[in-house]
């Protein structure tokens, strides 16, 4: 098995579909349990042409599926650093989906704690609030037994059904799948203000979700310093499969109000004023 706590290069985790040399901002995006970086592969053409998109993949899968998966929030996120620290030299935001949400939120208090740089914005989706006591265990997805497991993925959506269906796609799947949702369901809160998010925070989720309710995603402004905004789409945990457009133009309204510079129009340039969508 490979070590992950081993020397390796840097940027492994990065996938940049276009990179940006002098970038006015630089975004990470962040997937989640049991997906890749290739859930966003359709949002990288509709940002702004001189934002770097950049996409983060976990261990265990893609270019990394040599590398055995992460079980823990903190750890995961303390890789992506890692991997991300020599591009912190612009103003850069993270967004994570599900888990991704979590480790995205995970690293911000990380690198509070490393005294590096801090996000301009935090984008949270579909992702449970990290604050207090959380409720008693329920269903813990990363302990069910196969068929019950596959079912609950297959309700949940988001995944293609041949892989949860063909027997041999699935063996080579399910470790993964188990150590992603062991990386949300075995992290505790930060005591105290370190548990605090106190960069800009921005909620996006479904109406219809019911992995993570609308209740148990707005509860994330209960410990924001500065909460720019909270977006419900029509659909479920997996509500912007169909309507990226929407949610990036979304996302883009609210960083161009928090970078220091004129807000963009669609094709990536500068506007003399506001611009409405």
């Amino acid at each position: 098995m490979t070590d992950l706590a081993a020397p390796r290069p840097a940027g492994v985790s990065l996938v940049r579909p276009r990179p940006v040399a002098d970038p006015t901002l630089r975004l990470f995006l962040l997937h989640h349990a049991a997906g890749s970086h290739l859930a966003y592969t359709a949002w990288a053409p509709l940002f702004p042409e001189d934002w770097d998109v950049c996409l983060l993949e976990a261990p265990g899968r893609g270019t990394l599926g040599h590398l055995p998966p992460y079980e823990s929030a903190p750890e995961l996120a303390g890789f992506f650093l890692d991997d991300v620290e020599g591009l912190l030299d612009v103003p850069f935001a993270l967004f994570g989906h599900s888990m991704g949400g979590l480790v995205a939120y995970e690293m911000t208090v990380q690198l509070a704690a490393r005294g590096l740089p801090a996000p301009v914005w935090l984008g949270v989706s579909a992702c449970e609030a990290p604050y207090g006591e959380h409720l008693p265990d329920q269903i813990r997805l990363h302990t069910l037994p196969a068929p019950e497991l596959r079912t609950a993925l297959a309700e949940m959506g988001g995944l293609p059904s041949a892989l949860l269906e063909d027997e041999d796609v699935w063996a080579v799947f399910e470790p993964r799948v188990r150590a992603d949702f062991a990386v949300t369901e075995r992290w505790r809160p930060h005591p105290g203000a370190a548990g605090r998010v106190s960069v800009p925070l921005s909620l996006f989720g479904g109406e219809d979700d019911t992995v993570v309710p609308v209740d148990a995603l707005t509860a994330w402004a209960d410990g924001a310093e500065r909460l720019v905004g909270q977006h419900l789409f029509p659909g479920g945990h997996f509500y912007f499969q169909g309507q990226e457009a929407s949610l990036v133009a979304q996302l883009e309204l609210e960083l161009d109000g928090l970078l220091p510079r004129a807000p963009r129009t669609r094709a990536g340039q500068r506007a003399a004023g506001p611009v409405r969508w």
